[in-house]
């Protein structure tokens, strides 16, 4: 059964109701959009069709006659599967429009673009950057690449997300390189900021006085103030967590190599992270990226048990 619209606003299937899905996905339904969402966990389906969506069983009744479809999901590989194997792209309208959120590598995106538009329908690369709190807040920042009239199509949709929507390119792969950017600098900033605050631990200064000091200094970034606290706590709650800057890293890693572009720094960043995942800490917050300074250094955390 196809969703039915109100003027002016396209049929949306929405494709992963996780952490950031869900409120993303309710906040097109609060502002009008008919919604027909879809998440493997039969919970997350009740929580949207709770907020006034229509919950799908399948990936193909999701879609069904849908003119947009969102997929938040892990990564290109996911968001293949979704599209080609499971159906939900054909059975989408004609002309309709994917579009793609989750961060992918660059020549991922462009590959699966090739897929979409073959089979006559329109593609936006966008990937988001705000994190869950973004999500709830429908604050998120919106790197978008698609031809100009596309954009326009889903405009609509991604200023309901998002607060600051770019069109950085017309090209698929270009919101994803953006993205790739950024990314880089999160993760480079929260192992400098790891760095920092383990080496005042390590000499013994108070790392609550520290923090404070550089937070308002000039070597202060956002990621110091917003991660610098939690790494001073033994188990803080989870807002992203270690695993997803492994997994975002190696794509920076992957655009660095397709663009044959030394990134050093970048590097050394995954490494960090790939070692925390490695002791069995990749679902924790990823501020404590701090850990495998602590485990260069012998220390212990906080709590004073091992890491």
């Amino acid at each position: 059964m196809a969703l039915s619209a109100p003027a002016g606003l396209p049929r949306v299937a929405f494709v992963g109701l996780g952490a950031m899905g869900l409120p993303m996905a309710r906040h097109l339904v609060a502002a009008g959009f008919p919604v027909r969402g879809y998440d493997l966990r039969p919970e997350s389906r009740a929580a949207l069709a709770a907020a006034g969506a229509e919950p799908a069983e399948t990936l193909a009744a999701a879609s069904a006659g849908a003119e947009a479809i969102i997929l938040m999901v892990v990564d290109a590989a996911q968001a293949e599967a979704i599209l080609v194997r499971e159906g939900a792209l054909a059975a989408l309208a004609p002309d309709a429009v994917v579009i793609l959120m989750a961060t992918c590598p660059p020549g991922a995106v462009a590959a699966l673009a090739d897929q979409v538009e073959r089979a006559g329908r329109r593609f936006v690369d966008a990937p988001v950057s705000g994190g869950v709190v973004g999500a709830e807040a429908a604050k998120l920042t919106i790197m978008a690449a698609a031809p100009a009239d596309t954009l326009a199509r889903v405009r609509p949709i991604l200023d309901t997300l998002g607060d600051k929507v770019f069109h950085v390119g017309t090209r698929p792969g270009q919101g994803a390189t953006v993205k790739a950017v950024n990314q880089l600098l999160c993760g480079v900033h929260i192992a400098a900021a790891a760095e920092a605050l383990a080496l005042a631990e390590r000499v013994g200064v108070d790392g609550a006085v520290v923090l404070e000091i550089l937070s308002g200094s000039s070597a202060s970034s956002w990621m110091l103030r917003d991660r610098g606290p939690r790494m001073l706590e033994a188990a803080p709650p989870v807002t992203s967590a270690v695993d997803i800057f492994v997994k975002d890293l190696g794509i920076v890693l992957e655009a660095g190599r397709g663009a044959k572009a030394a990134l050093p720094l970048a590097a050394l960043a995954h490494q960090l992270f790939l070692s925390t995942s490695g002791r069995g800490e990749g679902p924790c917050d990823d501020s404590q990226v701090v850990r495998a300074y602590r485990a260069l250094n012998g220390a212990p955390p906080p709590d004073g048990n091992p890491a």
